[in-house]
């Protein structure tokens, strides 16, 4: 997922679904600001208290409902849904910077790759069979 977003020094990252920190200690490095949004309030905490720990500092977790995204912080470069989702959630298409990357798995066992055109257009495209938990709160389902 990574790989797909295509992050690079200078951007500002969005993943939905903190869990343990470990997407969002992968992305510190290569991004200059990763914000990480988790909805389950214990695993949020534990995963911003370890994020600290190790001194990921460009890190921000807050708990909450990743379907919104972060509007303040917005836009976007990359965003890493880390949680299967029935569709693309439209706020998250409206934070993500032109030119920038989503990778969000979306209905059955396929990732997708969302992608802003310069214009705003946005492309999508099927990738890997995956499998993954289901995205919860916002309009889910």
């Amino acid at each position: 997922m990574t790989d797909l977003i295509n992050v690079g020094s200078g951007d500002v990252v969005l993943e939905i679904g903190t869990g343990s920190g470990y997407q969002a200690a992968v992305l510190s490095p290569i991004a200059t600001k990763v914000y990480s949004i988790e909805i389950i309030p214990d695993l949020g905490k534990r995963a911003a208290a370890r994020l600290a720990e190790f001194r990921f500092d460009n890190v921000e977790v807050k708990v909450g409902d990743g379907y919104h995204g972060w509007p303040a912080h917005a836009p976007f470069d990359g965003i890493v849904v880390t949680a299967a989702a029935s569709h693309i959630p439209p706020p998250l298409i409206e934070q993500l910077a032109k030119g920038g990357r989503m990778v969000v798995p979306v209905g059955g066992p396929f990732g997708t790759q969302v992608e802003k055109r310069g214009d705003g257009s946005i492309t999508t495209r099927q990738l890997l069979p995956v499998s993954f938990v289901p995205l919860r709160g916002g309009r889910t389902r």
